[in-house]
């Protein structure tokens, strides 16, 4: 795919398993490799200040999952277990060792999946305000559904896109500005209804395969970072708890896990803090890998 916006970096793409085909970046040496997954409708250039940063002391892999970015736009399904089972794929085609997941939001949910299925992945993990955590009633799945299908009717979808990123900073929202140009400029590449498709079946997979029940199967060791004003997780409209109160309870069911809460920081973590953020996994590293 010709690339519809400008790319600081070189793109790659492998082909894996399942008809499959995946883009990524490639920063950086090191003895350790960092395997970055973006959140949902989202893409690789979300970890860009991360990766400036960072591929100094480690090689750097930020993806494009399985029908974003510039990866393929085959009819997968979509699930956790299917991303998850691509990253798996990735790490073997390229033969990374001594690896970092780093996952943001959905990406997040992903890292710890492909851990659950595939624990020789990775030897640590690092979550950005990751989602997974939450539980859904079987109320609250028709709730949460209920809600997507109303914003479809009265708008489009690259408004929810550009008001999805702008609530994810707790200041400025106008920081997302070239993330929110990018993508709309992606989503104009894709087959007509295969975005909308896409999103719909990320979405029920994170609110129906939630890892909460399996945190404590988790043995690697494992950076939780959340921004303390994050409006997106827990869902407000459902859940009537806090983001801190939430990250406190599921960082605890994991073994070996340590959590930063980022003050003034919303759902973003990476971009909107993305000092305190590259600090917090090269201490994390430099202590565990």
């Amino acid at each position: 795919m010709a690339i519809p916006f400008t790319n600081p970096y070189t793109t790659h793409n492998t082909d894996l398993p399942g008809d499959c085909n995946i883009a990524y970046i490639d920063e950086g040496k090191g003895e350790k490799t960092l395997l970055f997954i973006h959140g949902l409708a989202n893409y690789a250039l979300v970890w860009k200040k991360n990766i400036d940063y960072l591929k100094q002391y480690y090689r750097c892999i930020a993806i494009d999952l399985p029908g974003n970015g510039l990866s393929d736009q085959n009819p997968h399904n979509f699930s956790m277990a299917f991303f998850a089972d691509a990253v798996h794929d990735l790490i073997k085609a390229l033969n990374l060792k001594n690896v970092c997941i780093v996952g943001h939001s959905m990406g997040g949910q992903v890292a710890m999946t492909t851990l659950l299925r595939h624990p020789e992945s990775a030897k640590t993990m690092a979550l950005c305000a990751p989602a997974g955590f939450e539980v859904f009633s079987a109320l609250e799945k028709t709730m949460y559904y209920s809600t997507m299908h109303l914003f479809d009717f009265f708008t489009s979808e690259e408004h929810i896109l550009a008001q999805t990123i702008e609530n994810s900073f707790y200041s400025s929202p106008q920081q997302g500005s070239s993330v929110i140009a990018d993508l709309k400029q992606l989503m104009r590449t894709y087959k007509p209804n295969y975005y909308k498709k896409m999103i719909e079946a990320c979405i029920k997979s994170m609110v129906k395969d939630t890892v909460y029940s399996q945190l404590q199967n988790i043995q690697q060791p494992t950076l939780v970072m959340f921004g303390k004003k994050d409006a997106l997780i827990p869902n407000k409209l459902i859940h009537h708890t806090t983001t801190e109160a939430l990250a406190v309870a599921c960082t605890a069911k994991i073994p070996n896990a340590h959590l930063v809460l980022i003050p003034d920081c919303g759902h973003f973590v990476q971009w909107e803090k993305a000092e305190e953020v590259n600090k917090n996994i090269v201490a994390f590293l430099e202590e565990k890998l």
